[in-house]
């Protein structure tokens, strides 16, 4: 199937396609119709060693450059990725599954807009001076060395520039590792950013499994790990790194809680139910997949939402009118049926959905269950599918011991008009993202990251720059140094 913007090889190493077949064959299926497009080819012990060696030889004359130079690149990669978003629109469909209508304004873009931002902080990165009497301390802000991405299945593009874009900033270099079952976006983003006037070697991409992951993490000239994944990979990944006393950054999985109090605006609940568990097939980390209803408005809640998704268009990605696409691969399509059967026989009520599709391609249909409660499966466990699970409360001190009885903490929502009870519940809720009136925006500008199983440090705005960075402090004596002897 030919499509634009196809890599040429399987692997992007210092500036240039490299190709090593004699890796173990990764096959792309297109998640619409089940079609293989693209064979790439997992990194050999050789292609690792060569990825990263050139990041380690490119990082120090890239740290050496002022931030401004290094920021004028990025950002010009942010103008090219944005002139073509089109055609990476339609790969990272490809890639994914995901509806045309979802990718052309969230994908690329926001990737774009990653590399902006931190483009234009790049010049910004400087230490502070700390006066002490007469003598004095000063900081530098300093690059760690070489980073090691490795990227999740559900936003290829994005997620690329997420790690990239901090780590670029501030004078590292990166060996980007995505998931196997999206691996075509990352080479784009590689090539552009060499494009734009990247040195050669500082933003390299590697196919592979769980063990060129593994042969990343533990190589000891890594300085630092961000994984985006599930809290079972994070534990591997978070342990490996931590032998080699490596920096790391960790975005994992949520079972997040949407509060919708009795005085909510129905319609805008309903529309953030809608993006927080059906948007990309509700194949979104920071879902809000417990959605708890005051018992006042329960039905009409349900009812409003029934009549919604009866306007989901199902069908083929590529068609701009298409606002709900298929799984990302039949073997997580199968994971999330098991959730359904489990969701039926602990006794949910199922309102809609709940069926694959007949017809070509990993189509479930977006599935609602009510009278949920917190000991079911489909209420405690990351189903990463068009699962939502609508569960029962009254009282607000309730609901909020609920809401935080789980052993995630990556995001949660709140809906209500009383703003003084928006905001306590936004305080009290245990999770490192939180939405009032809203669900699942993520600007650049904000940090995104969870609290307890679901990861450490943040990516994005400010907050990104200490994970990528150290700070070195230099005390300067102005006078005689005293000894005892």
């Amino acid at each position: 199937m030919p499509y634009p913007t196809q890599p040429t090889a399987s692997h992007y190493i210092n500036g240039q396609y490299v190709e090593d077949t004699a890796g173990t064959p990764i096959d792309v299926i297109y998640a619409a119709t089940g079609e293989k497009i693209a064979t790439l080819h997992s990194a050999t012990p050789a292609i690792i060693e060569q990825a990263v060696a050139a990041a380690k030889a490119a990082q120090p004359a890239w740290a050496a450059m002022t931030g401004t130079e290094r920021g004028r690149i990025l950002r010009r990669a942010a103008d090219i990725l944005r002139e073509r978003n089109h055609d990476l629109s339609v790969l990272e469909t490809y890639d994914t599954g995901k509806p045309y209508q979802e990718t052309s304004v969230v994908d690329a873009t926001s990737g774009a807009d990653a590399l902006e931002y931190f483009g234009g902080m790049a010049a910004t990165l400087t230490g502070e001076h700390i006066q002490l009497g007469e003598d004095w301390v000063y900081t530098r802000r300093e690059a760690l060395g070489v980073c090691v991405g490795i990227g999740a299945w559900n936003y290829p593009t994005q997620i690329a520039c997420w790690k990239g874009a901090p780590a670029l900033a501030c004078g590292n270099s990166m060996v980007f590792k995505p998931s196997e079952t999206t691996p075509l976006c990352a080479l784009k983003v590689a090539e552009i950013l060499h494009e734009a006037g990247l040195p050669a070697g500082l933003y390299n991409v590697i196919q592979g499994l769980g063990d060129v992951g593994a042969a990343l993490v533990t190589d000891p000239r890594v300085d630092k790990v961000s994984l985006t994944g599930s809290v079972p990979t994070g534990r591997k990944v978070y342990a490996a790194a931590a032998a080699g006393i490596k920096h790391v950054t960790m975005e994992l999985g949520g079972k997040s809680p949407m509060i919708v109090f009795e005085d909510a605006d129905i319609e805008n609940a309903v529309s953030g139910a809608i993006l927080g568990n059906f948007y990309s097939s509700g194949q979104v980390c920071s879902n809000g997949t417990r959605v708890f209803v005051h018992t006042a408005i329960k039905d009409a809640f349900l009812t409003r939402l029934a009549e919604r998704l009866k306007g989901a268009v199902i069908g083929d990605p590529m068609d701009p009118d298409t606002s709900f696409g298929p799984m990302v691969s039949a073997r997580q399509m199968g994971i999330v049926q098991g959730y359904i059967e489990k969701g039926i026989a602990e006794g949910a009520r199922l309102v809609c959905g709940g069926k694959q599709l007949d017809q070509d391609g990993f189509f479930l249909e977006p599935t609602v269950f009510a009278d949920v409660k917190d000991d079911m499966t489909i209420a405690r466990e990351e189903i990463f599918g068009p699962v939502m699970a609508v569960l029962d409360f009254e009282d607000e001190d309730d609901v909020m011991a609920r809401a935080n009885d789980t052993e995630f903490g990556l995001a949660a929502g709140v809906f209500t008009r009383d703003l003084s009870r928006a905001h306590r519940v936004a305080a009290n809720f245990e999770a490192g993202t939180c939405y009032i009136n809203t669900y699942n925006d993520a600007p650049v500008e904000a940090p995104f990251g969870g609290s307890k199983n679901s990861g450490v440090g943040r990516e994005n705005s400010k907050a990104a720059i200490e994970h990528y960075s150290q700070l070195k402090s230099v005390y300067v004596r102005m006078g005689d140094l005293e000894a005892p002897f």
